[in-house]
């Protein structure tokens, strides 16, 4: 299997809340992220994050996660990938939420 993660939730309610926050990041939509470990991070999510099927090698077991990527148009070469369970709320910086086809 080549779809690894570090940590993998299979909790009804802990997938529902990764769902829920695929829901707060819309393509295109300009964010700040505030981080689980106090850090924040800022950018234009390049596409709609969605829940998937990981492996936790260390546990040895399936379960949910998903992946964001982050770019910043004023510096092309910059991009971030994030576990969306690093992330603890989210913070609209535009109306894309409401737009998105």
């Amino acid at each position: 299997m080549g779809r690894f993660a570090k940590h993998v939730y299979s909790d009804p309610a802990a997938v529902h809340a990764l769902q829920a926050l695929t829901r707060q990041l819309p393509a295109n939509g300009h964010v700040r992220l505030v981080l689980k470990d106090g850090g924040t991070c800022e950018g234009v999510v390049a596409e709609r994050a969605t829940v998937q099927v990981y492996y936790d090698p260390a546990e040895q077991r399936q379960g949910i996660n998903g992946e964001l990527r982050l770019e910043r148009p004023d510096e092309p070469d910059w991009h971030r990938w994030m576990w969306l369970d690093e992330i603890a709320c989210v913070e609209h910086l535009d109306s894309t939420l409401g737009g998105e086809n």
